[in-house]
């Protein structure tokens, strides 16, 4: 009786374990305009894949943003935006870190720090 007694409690344990629920990932889209080159897209893609709850990264360059898919329960968008600030990157409202942002290499930094990657101007169209 004892032994049928614990191996229903055993039993009752895995069960309720295994419907525990989990929360869903979520999309979120960061700004990022120093994000220039495929080579940023690659530091970047790389720094953020080693961060526990983060699923997808996704680095547009051209439209200058990052999408990343996340755990919500393992991470939130605060620690991902430090994340991209801690690589030397702008990530929204959060600003670069200077000491991260001085070890990009030069190609990777903006052009009025002496980085290789001016920003288009926009034609002037005549009327």
């Amino acid at each position: 009786m004892k032994h049928f007694l614990i191996l229903m409690i055993a039993i009752a344990g895995i069960s309720t374990a295994s419907f525990a629920q989990t929360k869903p990932m979520v999309l979120a889209r960061i700004k990022t305009p120093g994000v220039m080159c495929e080579a940023c897209k690659a530091r970047l893609e790389e720094y953020l894949k080693r961060y526990d709850g983060i699923g997808a990264v996704t680095v547009n360059y051209r439209k200058g943003e990052v999408a990343v898919k996340y755990a919500t329960d393992r991470i939130n968008i605060e620690t991902i935006k430090a994340a991209i600030a801690n690589a030397g990157y702008d990530a929204d409202d959060i600003p670069a870190n200077p000491d991260a942002y001085k070890l990009l290499p030069r190609t990777c930094k903006k052009f009025e720090d002496g980085g290789g990657h001016p920003k288009p101007k926009t034609p002037v169209v005549a009327q």
